[in-house]
C-alpha cells in the first residue's frame, strides 16, 4: 500500500485538477457528503454531513464548477424509508448548502434492489450518464467522486474520472481501487477541492474555467 501523503501529493499531478477541463463534479452522497450507515440513512434525524463536505461544495460552486449527486438509495427498495423521505433529506441538503450561498446543479438516485437489473444503480453507469446528458456535460469533462469500489466502476463504465476519498468506505477498498486504475485518491471531500481550486486561503483568485 503506498504512504498515503504520497499519494495524495503524486494523485494531485493528474486528472481534473486545477487548470483541467473539468466542468461537472459528481459526487456520490453517503460516505462522501454525510456520514454513511449499515443500516442506511432511512430519516432525516439520521442525516449527519460530514465536518467540511457541505463548505467544500460550496467552495467548488463558488469557482464555477456545475456540482450534482448520484447516489444509490435501496432503502426505498427494501422499504427502510419513502420516496417523499428521501426527498425530505434532499430539501435537508439542499437547504444546508444554500446556508454557504450554494446549491446543487442536479441529482440522480436509484431506488431499486440490487438484483432488481436496473440500469441506474451503480456500479452501471446510467445515472451519470443521465446527468451528463442532461446538463450537456461530456465525460471527458466529468469526475465523479465516490467512497466505493462500485463508484469508481461506475465512473469508469461511463467514461469519467474517478476520484476516491477514505471517508465512508475509502479506506477498506482503497487498495482494490488503485488496482483497477484510480489515480486520485484524497482523505475526504475538503481535501479534494483543496486539489481542484487551491487551498482556502489561497482561494481568492476568482471562478476557475476547470
Amino acid at each position: 500500500m503506498p504512504d498515503r501523503r504520497d499519494m495524495d501529493a503524486n494523485s494531485a499531478q493528474g486528472g481534473c485538477v486545477r487548470g483541467s477541463s473539468v466542468r461537472l463534479i459528481v459526487l456520490d452522497r453517503d460516505g462522501v457528503i454525510n456520514l454513511d450507515s449499515a443500516n442506511f440513512i432511512k430519516s432525516l434525524a439520521e442525516w449527519q454531513p460530514i465536518p467540511g463536505a457541505l463548505e467544500a461544495i460550496a467552495r467548488l460552486k463558488n469557482h464555477g464548477y456545475l456540482v450534482a449527486v448520484c447516489t444509490n438509495q435501496s432503502g426505498v427498495g427494501r422499504g427502510l424509508l419513502s420516496e417523499s423521505t428521501l426527498l425530505e433529506i434532499h430539501d435537508h441538503l439542499s437547504h444546508a448548502l444554500a446556508g454557504f450561498g450554494a446549491g446543487l446543479d442536479d441529482w440522480r438516485y436509484c431506488p431499486h434492489l440490487p438484483g432488481e437489473g436496473c440500469e441506474c444503480r451503480k456500479p452501471k453507469p446510467g445515472m451519470l450518464l443521465e446527468l451528463m446528458s442532461t446538463l450537456g456535460v461530456d465525460p471527458t469533462q466529468t469526475c465523479f467522486v465516490g467512497d466505493s469500489l462500485r463508484d469508481m466502476q461506475a465512473a469508469q463504465a461511463a467514461g469519467c474520472e474517478g476520484v476516491l476519498v477514505r471517508t465512508g468506505h475509502g479506506s477498506e477498498v482503497e487498495a482494490a481501487v488503485l488496482s483497477i486504475g484510480i489515480r486520485r485518491v484524497y482523505d475526504d471531500l475538503a481535501a479534494f477541492a483543496d486539489a481542484q481550486i487551491g487551498s482556502p486561503q489561497h482561494s481568492d483568485s476568482g471562478p476557475q474555467q476547470c
